[in-house]
């Protein structure tokens, strides 16, 4: 019996979907076809991507940061099967809890960020919205721009990101960064400071383009 499947979101190179995995409730990220490119390079470049979005979610599990469970990776599809989280994303939640939880939640954020910075994991796309709070971990979702990356610039970049992404849509929370900041030191201690130096020159370059 074929397995019904609902489509949760569609984005500019994949399709969430909500699923099953034998008996368990399942997310399926698939990559989309890009018809304005050749057939088989196309679907070269989406199984590298999809092979390379799945390694970084193991690694960023072997490094102590809470990920969905990959079930399956279907390179012949471009589809990771992953465990279906049933939490509420940071981006939902983080206005509305009290200031000490909120300082308490950052906080997770930036350890976990350090967690996968001193493995060189870089996510690529650090926003609220990629967030899950589950089971009372922050658990980190949607590798798709990420990549191992030992450069300091690149961990600046990482974090920007995230400040922008506060900026945006915690604003009414200014201290939301700063407590990540903290979180991030309490792990990384003075090697967190390159990283920290680099978004402000991150933020200068910006002012002055």
């Amino acid at each position: 019996m074929a397995i019904k499947k609902k489509l949760i979101y569609r984005g500019a190179e994949a399709e969430i979907l909500l699923s099953k995995y034998m008996s368990y409730k399942a997310i399926e990220k698939k990559r989309i076809e890009k018809g304005y490119r050749i057939k088989e390079l196309d679907h070269k470049l989406r199984s590298l991507r999809t092979k390379e979005e799945a390694k970084l979610m193991i690694e960023a599990r072997k490094s102590g940061v809470a990920v969905p469970i990959i079930y399956d990776i279907d390179l012949k599809n471009c589809t990771i099967t992953m465990e279906y989280l049933k939490g509420k994303r940071l981006k939902d939640i983080l206005n509305n809890v009290s200031e000490k939880e909120r300082e308490k939640l950052c906080k997770m954020i930036g350890e976990s960020i350090a967690r996968l910075h001193s493995n060189n994991i870089i996510h690529g796309d650090i926003t609220t919205s990629n967030m899950i709070l589950f089971d009372g971990k922050i658990h980190f979702i949607d590798f798709g721009l990420g990549e191992i990356n030992s450069e300091i610039e690149a961990k600046g970049t990482d974090l920007h990101v995230l400040m922008e992404a506060f900026e945006a849509t915690h604003f009414k929370h200014p201290n939301c960064f700063d407590y990540v900041l903290q979180g991030y030191r309490s792990i990384l201690k003075d090697e967190a400071e390159h990283v920290i130096k680099k978004i402000e020159e991150i933020v200068k370059r910006g002012r002055y383009r």
